[in-house]
């Protein structure tokens, strides 16, 4: 009878499981939804800002702004963003394995520094020797426009002052429900990339000048890729995470289905065993009438 007991005990704690992960599949749902659509409706203008830098670069004179200078790298600041919680399946696990090895590529030639959003990277890189200028540990999915476009002015005013050399992000991009993609991108210094000669091969008559142009657009793009990388690890969470109670929920439901089995075959293994008893003593009092 106790075996019984467990069971039904086991089973309605599984249910209640059930419960749960189907609950945080429809949140989980809900919000990667609208975080598809903002990523969806801006990633047209996210995707072609960096063709229009890579021209601006090459076109632009030397010295025209700040942040078109390169320097050796010498001083770096990396961009980890990650999630709040977990129960995102392999999702922050992955990134942080990524952003250890990125990380431990360049600290062989250049000091690093961190900016951490979410507190998975916080906790986990607060265990390594790497300074954390900045970390947003708390309520990460509600960060504002104006707190986004603070981290941006911060990483653009230690590049003007060349006190690092190199800002880079690593994050989640969302592609698909079924999987994130990593990305570890550069975001300063701006700087034309290969094969931008052959696609800008006429020079423009600045108006009013290169140097006020690179002035006005140059802060746009940084905030625009801080943005870009934030709503594409918050779409690539919300897909993970409800991929995940996805999958727990039917692992709920397979193992329900086999202790509800287990629990039939032992009530009538108990059923048969009495009925045995029954004849028995039946059979015993015939003979001895």
């Amino acid at each position: 009878m106790s075996t019984l007991i467990d069971l039904r005990r086991r089973i309605k704690s599984v249910q209640n499981s059930r419960q749960i992960t189907q609950a945080m599949k429809t949140v989980s749902t809900a919000k990667f939804r609208k975080a598809q659509r903002a990523v969806l409706e801006s990633r047209p203008f996210w995707h072609l800002f960096p063709e229009l830098m890579d021209r601006l670069a090459y076109w632009a004179s030397a010295g025209a702004h700040p942040l078109l200078l390169r320097r050796e790298e010498k001083r770096i600041e990396v961009v980890v963003i990650t999630s709040d919680k977990g129960l995102a399946g392999a999702y922050n696990s992955n990134l942080l394995a990524r952003a250890d090895a990125f990380i431990g590529g360049k600290e062989k030639t250049a000091s690093v520094r961190l900016v951490l959003v979410g507190k998975k990277a916080a906790a986990y890189f607060r265990r390594h020797p790497h300074p954390i200028d900045r970390a947003f540990g708390d309520r990460t999915d509600r960060l504002t426009r104006e707190e986004l476009r603070g981290l941006a002015e911060f990483l653009m005013r230690e590049y003007a002052f060349q006190r690092i050399d190199a800002v880079y992000i690593v994050t989640n991009e969302f592609k698909s429900i079924l999987a994130p993609r990593i990305m570890v991108h550069t975001v300063l210094p701006i700087e034309p990339r290969p094969g931008t000669e052959a696609s800008a091969t006429w020079r423009p008559d600045w108006e009013p000048g290169d140097a006020r142009l690179a002035a006005f657009i140059l802060p746009l793009y940084v905030e625009g890729q801080i943005h870009h990388a934030f709503h594409e690890s918050q779409a690539a969470e919300q897909a993970a995470r409800m991929m995940a109670m996805d999958n727990a929920t039917k692992n709920a439901e397979e193992l329900i289905d086999d202790l509800v089995l287990q629990l039939n075959k032992i009530r009538q293994a108990g059923i048969t065993k009495e009925l045995l008893e029954i004849m028995t003593a039946v059979e015993a009092l015939k003979q001895n009438a």
